[in-house]
């Protein structure tokens, strides 16, 4: 199999990159700076089958893939959500996928599946009610750009899944490796009220969940890839205090958050108790479905 990447340097694409290259995949990865994304896998053994490129202006049409899987995208939550910054990941984000349909639907022989990212804040705050694929997009910013996100990856000639992905969790980078600072030095608390769910996955369940995709044909549109048991905020806080043996008793009111964070602080006080309904009727299987486990095996003595 020859798969092309975008975002291939991140958290979750190094990892599926990893995956792939011991499967003996040919990798092609897009980035910004090849020597430096190449220098992430020099270790590996397989190291042979992976190629960077830095420009889509290189391919006429996608005939010589089988798979395209598209994680790139300006990182949502690091600057204020300025009309410039809103810009910005709106063309990181729906620029880039157009150009990677119009390359696929090019191909005279197109790669048989599409991957392309979409996000949690599709739904907005819907509060206790359980989210499934079938539930309605909600109107604000973030839920406007993955529904446009996902409508352009939709219009590729091929088998697309679309990954609306919770916070990914691992202890080396993402929304937890920021956190870990704060509460080892015992500065962790509650968000808002506590009470909001936080859609949550782990790395590693990200990785196997995408690679089930892409080798399951019978797969096919919008998928929750999230833990089945998401855990409410005040619970997030407690597990995790309790599992590095500190207290974590601040909280954040609500009105502070959104002072600091402005429209980015509905990504931690929007509630989303989601479902990855359409995962589990496919057979896919957890290796952490529970965030005490999880934390247990990564951060307990």
């Amino acid at each position: 199999m020859h798969i092309f990447i975008t975002g291939g340097t991140g958290l979750i694409g190094q990892k599926l990159i990893n995956r792939w290259l011991g499967q003996k995949y040919q990798v092609t990865l897009l980035t910004r700076s090849p020597e430096k994304a190449l220098s992430h896998f020099h270790s590996h053994p397989k190291f042979n089958c992976l190629t960077a490129v830095n420009s889509l202006q290189e391919f006429a049409n996608f005939n010589s893939f089988d798979a395209v899987v598209n994680l790139a995208g300006e990182p949502i939550f690091d600057r204020r959500w300025t009309a410039q910054q809103k810009d910005r990941l709106w063309q990181s984000r729906i620029n880039l996928t157009e150009k990677l349909t119009a390359l696929i639907n090019a191909s005279q022989t197109p790669p048989t599946c599409f991957l392309s990212g979409s996000a949690y804040g599709y739904y907005g705050n819907t509060g206790e009610q359980i989210v499934t694929e079938e539930h309605p997009a909600a109107t604000n910013f973030a839920a406007r750009l993955c529904q446009q996100w996902e409508k352009t990856a939709l219009q590729a000639h091929c088998r697309v899944c679309l990954s609306r992905t919770g916070m990914v969790f691992s202890p080396k980078g993402g929304a937890l490796a920021k956190m870990l600072p704060l509460y080892r030095y015992g500065l962790g608390g509650k968000l808002g009220n506590g009470l909001q769910f936080m859609p949550w996955i782990a790395l590693e369940d990200m990785v196997n969940a995408l690679n089930f995709l892409l080798h399951h044909t019978q797969c096919q549109g919008a998928f929750n890839l999230c833990s089945p048991h998401p855990i409410r905020n005040t619970d997030f806080n407690r597990l995790l205090a309790k599992q590095l043996q500190r207290t974590a008793f601040f909280t954040v009111p609500a009105f502070v958050l959104k002072l600091i964070l402005g429209e980015r602080a509905s990504l931690i006080l929007d509630s989303q108790n989601l479902c990855p309904q359409k995962l589990l009727a496919q057979g896919f299987q957890f290796q952490y479905s529970q965030l005490d486990d999880y934390l247990h095996s990564t951060f307990g003595k």
